[in-house]
């Protein structure tokens, strides 16, 4: 029997939806999903890892609601979240008799969400779209707040656009299947948000043990995602950009050591510590306070020290490509102290460069 749930309502206008978290509940998505009225026939989109282990209950539960699911299924890795990629699957859909009327079910970790995401976005210009986010990267952020979009080898989400899910359904049981290292990579996102929003959260962190009773930690993370969306649905005013807090570097190093190398929550784990240095030397960040965001990450075996082969260039370069550079300056996300952040600026390459060499 699923466990009590949690639902956390995203309050965009126009395109309010809710995100439903809890522990078993895969099976009743078809009826949550019927309840939407947004169509009787879908893609299920998903990859190579998840599909095996989930996509037949999600379409079984579709089918005994009345709609007809299309299995669509790519590589697993961050590979796949190309413009090629998003091609394949929209002619493939186009094939299978997909139209306007049809909607998309993104059921996987983050590239499987971003990548459905965009999809939708572009197919017949726009079609509805659900998440069901099966990593911890997926269920606390990339599924929440209408991000879509796919790399290219200049950088991470470089080609995409906003496009608000009809609902999210975060499955905490799914969470039981990651590997360790996928499972550990979801914290440095959870990391984030106790930087950024909630520094009390940090101490729930360092109690974890194990992966079981998630769904309070995954939802009060959903909330304070979906207050900082609902602030700033598109970036407008500066404070959805909070959320990029260690994300600068972090993209840029996981551009340059090649897509799949370093796990998406592993190079964001490096940015953190980058974002951290700049925090103490630029907005006063207490040395202990930065502290507990490494003893953080160092429980889920998240890396501290940065590849000697990934040069400083290399990632200034990727830096200035990155979409938060603005105007020939960076805007860079700092917390003066934890659970507070802000948007600077005023931070130069020579800072970032020192934060960067802060790493090795």
């Amino acid at each position: 029997m699923p466990e009590h749930t949690q639902t956390i309502r995203v309050k965009l206008p126009g395109s309010p939806y809710d995100v439903v978290i809890g522990n078993g509940i895969l099976p009743s998505c078809g009826e949550r999903i019927a309840c939407l009225g947004i169509g009787e026939r879908c893609a299920v989109i998903s990859d190579s890892n998840v599909a095996p282990l989930y996509s037949e209950t999600v379409c079984e539960s579709l089918r005994a609601s009345g709609i007809t699911p299309d299995p669509v299924n790519i590589d697993a890795g961050e590979a796949s979240k190309s413009t090629d990629c998003a091609e394949k699957i929209c002619r493939q859909m186009i094939s299978d008799g997909h139209d306007r009327h049809s909607f998309v079910v993104a059921l996987g970790g983050g590239v499987i969400g971003d990548l459905a995401g965009f999809v939708a976005a572009i197919f017949y210009r726009g079609i509805p779209f659900v998440q069901i986010p099966t990593t911890i990267v997926a269920q606390v952020d990339s599924s929440v707040g209408g991000k879509t979009g796919v790399n290219t080898p200049e950088g991470k989400n470089l080609i995409g656009c906003f496009h608000q899910p009809h609902l999210v359904i975060a499955d905490t049981s799914t969470l039981q299947s990651l590997p360790d290292r996928e499972f550990n990579e979801g914290f440095a996102e959870v990391i984030k948000h106790a930087a950024i929003r909630d520094a009390d959260m940090l101490d729930d962190i360092m109690e974890i043990d194990g992966r079981e009773q998630l769904t309070p930690l995954i939802a009060r993370n959903v909330a304070i995602k979906a207050r900082i969306v609902e602030e700033d649905e598109k970036e407008t005013s500066g404070i959805r950009a909070y959320l990029n807090y260690g994300h600068t570097i972090g993209h840029a190093i996981e551009t340059a050591g090649g897509y799949g190398r370093l796990l998406h929550g592993e190079a964001i784990s490096l940015g953190l510590l980058a974002a951290n240095s700049l925090s103490c030397t630029k907005a006063g960040l207490p040395s202990n306070q930065a502290e507990r965001i490494r003893e953080a990450l160092e429980k889920f075996r998240l890396p501290t020290t940065l590849d000697k082969s990934l040069d400083t260039g290399t990632l200034l370069k990727l830096i200035k490509s990155d979409k938060k550079f603005h105007n020939g300056r960076i805007r860079f996300v700092v917390v003066p102290e934890l659970g507070r952040a802000e948007l600077r600026n005023d931070i130069t390459e020579s800072d970032i460069t020192l934060a960067i060499q802060s790493l090795h």
